[in-house]
């Protein structure tokens, strides 16, 4: 037998713990929070202007020959990214469901295009439709 049993019963813990966070730390935390809340925002704003821009604007823009089936592979590795981009992000005005749609038949087609299917083209010309998207989603 033990000459004392308390020693063999271990003490209880403490049921909570709080641990102080200094009031700087908690500003400095939430002064991140916000500011990579925006930057990822304004990411996705990129994605769109930047696909616009590098796919959609101009005589000579890639939208076109891919619309006429004259795009390289690598061109139409490049728009698949650009479009990939774009459906990640929130559209600037109307309903997520719509961008969703939007963007999907734009990566389904160029998908498509990249396989040989010769349906393909006829379906990007459809979803390259600027007016249809610009109409629902785009920023006045």
């Amino acid at each position: 037998m033990l000459e004392n049993p308390s020693e063999s019963v271990p003490k209880p813990l403490p049921t909570t713990t709080h641990i102080q966070i200094p009031t700087s730390m908690k500003r400095t935390l939430l002064a991140a929070s916000l500011v990579l809340g925006v930057a990822s925002i304004g990411t996705a704003d990129e994605a769109i202007k930047s696909a616009m821009k590098n796919y959609h604007k101009g005589e000579e823009a890639l939208c076109k020959k891919v619309g006429a089936g004259e795009a390289s592979s690598s061109e139409l590795a490049s728009i698949l990214k650009g479009y990939e981009a774009m459906a990640k992000a929130t559209p600037p005005k109307g309903a997520t469901t719509s961008w969703a749609t939007k963007t999907q038949a734009l990566i389904d087609a160029v998908k498509g295009l990249q396989k040989g299917d010769a349906s393909s083209k006829g379906k990007y010309k459809l979803a390259v439709n600027c007016k249809a998207c610009h109409d629902i989603h785009k920023a006045k």
